[in-house]
């Protein structure tokens, strides 16, 4: 299911399983305001409510950067929560407010919770005076009578500013928030995948109780329809309290990776936010208030949210394999050749070595132009493999095929269906077809023995010059082994992917009468 599911490129982005019943048309009236709908949880919610075809708002600091990313009826709009004279305008006609916004991240001299208390102060005051009638806001578990984290306790003074307005507040408070791309998500995945034996302090045993992305927007989806004119705090989670040890252990399982856990008995935030600074993508200062706040135990006491809303929160495991597959979703559909230098001069064989990282995954991407049409330039790309060949270097092919045949592998002795034609599911030697537009892309996944998954893709696009063939090596590594096979095989994958290029040039040139390439360079700089 994940290896497969890279392919999906016509999902809807932020599909989720817990769905919410559409508002009654009179509903639809109603303006909404998002705040940090640049945010991981604000901009996956902001495309729920567009999808229900609700009248929403947004508030930006920069709506420029914004603008882009919002459907044609989204209305964004410039202002700051820590500039009250800007908030007017955002909040004119707004019937439910959601306030998504921390400062956990800030380098103020006055620190992130006085900004989050500034923030929270100056929005109720503005929703209050602009007839506001609800404000949802996601908070933090935790206990209040304890000796909380700044950043827990900043998560609940932000929850009694906002109801101190007198404007009736929903406020949620979570624990741990799984999802691709989600902060926690992000350390789990570079601690498991980065550490072979991991020393664990005490914080890593402490219980949690992490929901599932779908589930928290589920939920703050359906405060809009929640029938109260007062405000309440809802605790919500997942279906099981673990530990984030738990957690590791379960991806670790699903990645199929043998880890080894060694506790010891004190570990600081400051010595373990440093630790996750080295091995993970999270800055030092976001890491200590991130380990802070785990050291406390954040589950759920107060069970009313499952007695008011339908939400079926899920499991761990069903969590990470969602995370998971969405991650592989997100990632087909992120046009990646975007993101790539494509101007200047060839580069060489060797230019920016290993290719360039997307999250986990490692690309070696190379592209040509060619005067020929687009049917032309596919031909020698629906023939590859089998008794065409590879169009280059057909004995390391060969070599690397005796090698998987060697550690029980499928080798390349399968061949293909048909010379000719593809179709979805056929076999090319040790690669199985995932997905195949004739005259236009080709996405294989290996079969290979591999530390790790990969997958090769040809994209055709016709252009005023002939075509542009694009050609794409992607591997998601498995731990360190899989990081090392990339790294240490790769002068061989480069002259391989390379001369393939090169051959698929050659061939396609051929097809169309002599007509020959327009230039062709690969696109290995960040």
């Amino acid at each position: 299911m994940i290896g497969s599911s890279i392919n999906s490129r016509k999902s809807s982005p932020g599909a989720e399983r817990n769905e919410v019943k559409p508002m009654e048309t009179t509903e639809m009236k109603k303006r909404i305001l998002v705040t940090g709908a640049s945010g991981y949880v604000g901009g996956r919610l902001l495309r729920r409510l567009e999808e229900r075809g609700l009248l929403v708002r947004c508030l930006a600091r920069r709506p420029e950067f914004l603008a882009g990313q919002v459907g044609a009826g989204t209305e964004v709009v410039e202002g700051d929560v820590l500039r009250e004279e800007t908030l007017a305008a955002a909040l004119e006609g707004v019937h439910t407010a959601y306030y998504l916004v921390h400062s956990m991240g800030s380098t103020s001299e006055e620190g992130f919770e006085a900004q989050d208390r500034m923030g929270a102060d100056n929005f109720a005051r503005a929703a209050r005076a602009a007839g506001v009638r609800r404000i949802v806001y996601l908070g933090g578990l935790g206990d209040e009578d304890a000796d909380l984290s700044p950043h827990l306790r900043s998560r609940h003074e932000v929850g009694r500013a906002l109801r101190a307005s007198g404007v009736p507040v929903i406020e949620f408070r979570a624990s741990i928030v799984i999802g691709s791309g989600s902060l926690s998500f992000e350390m789990l995945c570079a601690l498991v995948e980065r550490l072979p034996v991991m020393v664990t302090p005490r914080w890593v045993r402490v219980s949690a109780q992490p929901i599932a992305i779908g589930d928290l927007l589920a939920y703050l989806e359906a405060a809009l329809d929640l029938e109260t004119d007062e405000s309440r705090i809802y605790e919500i989670g997942g279906a099981e309290r673990v530990s984030y040890g738990d957690l590791m252990r379960e991806y670790a399982r699903l990645r199929q990776l043998r880890r080894v856990m060694v506790p010891v008995p004190v570990l600081t935030p400051r010595l373990s936010s440093l630790w996750l600074g080295l091995v993970t993508p999270l800055y030092a200062r976001v890491g200590r208030v991130l380990v802070e706040s785990i050291c406390h135990e954040t589950v759920v006491h107060d069970d009313r949210a499952r007695r008011d809303f339908t939400v079926e929160p899920m499991g761990v495991q069903e969590a990470l394999a969602s995370a998971l597959a969405n991650e592989d979703r997100e990632f087909a559909e992120t046009r990646w050749s975007d993101s790539m230098s494509v101007g200047g001069a060839d580069p060489g064989l060797f230019a920016g070595y290993g290719g360039v990282r997307r999250g986990r995954r490692l690309l070696d991407s190379r592209k040509c132009e060619l005067a020929v049409s687009a049917s032309e330039a596919f031909a020698p790309i629906r023939r590859i493999g089998g008794g065409t060949g590879w169009y280059a270097h057909d004995w390391l092919w060969r070599a690397r095929g005796f090698i998987d045949l060697l550690v029980g592998g499928v080798g390349v002795r399968r061949g293909r269906r048909d010379p000719e034609q593809l179709r979805v599911g056929d076999t090319v030697d040790w690669w199985r077809v995932e997905t195949y537009e004739p005259d236009r892309l080709l996405l294989m996944r290996a079969e290979m023995k591999l530390p790790g998954r990969a997958w090769l893709e040809f994209e055709v696009q016709p252009n005023d010059r002939g075509c542009t063939v694009r050609q794409t090596a992607v591997f998601d590594p498995s731990g360190l082994l899989g990081l090392f096979y990339w790294y240490a095989i790769y002068p061989l994958h480069a002259a391989v992917f390379r001369g393939m290029l090169a051959g698929i040039a050659r061939a396609a040139r051929r097809e169309g009468g002599g007509r020959g390439v327009v230039g062709a360079r690969d696109l290995l700089r960040p």
